[in-house]
């Protein structure tokens, strides 16, 4: 296959792979993006991660009966023993402990004197399963639907690519045929008199 033929190839191959990944890809696309724009605020927007609190004099003094005894008494939290808690998030510089619940709520407790500084829903967490595909119906839609989703944005990032590079190549070509042909034209030789 020689160059032009590729060329012409990927031109009309080219544009309707793009087309088609495009239509394809648009809905997985859509939330991928959308969810990593709220993903790149959680740091600065409360709605989606509530800020780490700061204690007055960070000192890790208290238990874990202590840290739990705290986190249960938040009635939105919904816990009362170890197995109501996902995970725990200990920032001894900051003298805090994140204790997130199973249905999303976040306490932060004092390490120092046991006490709740803040509570909030983090929606964080919901947000990055959805962003994943891992939300909708675990392995199956984050590998079956949201990974070609990715691999068709990579083709349609060198597609598009390749659609937007073959004007501005057309354009030089036919530029250096124009000036190629000027160059060679005898110039007229004025009339003397």
């Amino acid at each position: 296959m020689g160059s032009r033929s590729l060329r012409r190839w990927l031109n009309i191959y080219g544009r309707k792979t793009h087309r088609w990944l495009a239509l394809i890809a648009f809905l997985p696309l859509l939330v991928i993006t959308s969810t990593g724009l709220l993903l790149q605020m959680k740091k600065q927007w409360s709605w989606v991660q509530p800020p780490t609190e700061r204690a007055a004099e960070p000192d890790l003094l208290i238990g874990f009966d202590q840290i739990l005894a705290a986190a249960a008494s938040v009635p939105e939290a919904e816990v009362s023993t170890w197995d109501h808690v996902d995970r725990l998030d200990v920032r001894p510089g900051r003298g805090v402990v994140k204790v997130r619940a199973n249905n999303r709520w976040e306490v932060q407790v004092d390490t120092r004197t046991g006490e709740v500084i803040s509570t909030a829903y983090r929606r964080s967490d919901l947000i990055e399963a959805i962003h994943d595909g891992s939300f909708f119906a675990g392995d199956w839609t984050k590998l079956g639907l949201f990974l070609p989703a990715a691999a068709a944005l990579l083709i349609l990032l060198i597609t598009g690519g390749w659609l937007w590079y073959m004007p501005i190549r057309a354009r030089k070509k036919t530029r250096l045929a124009y000036n190629a042909r000027r160059a060679e034209k005898p110039v007229d030789q004025p009339i003397s008199s």
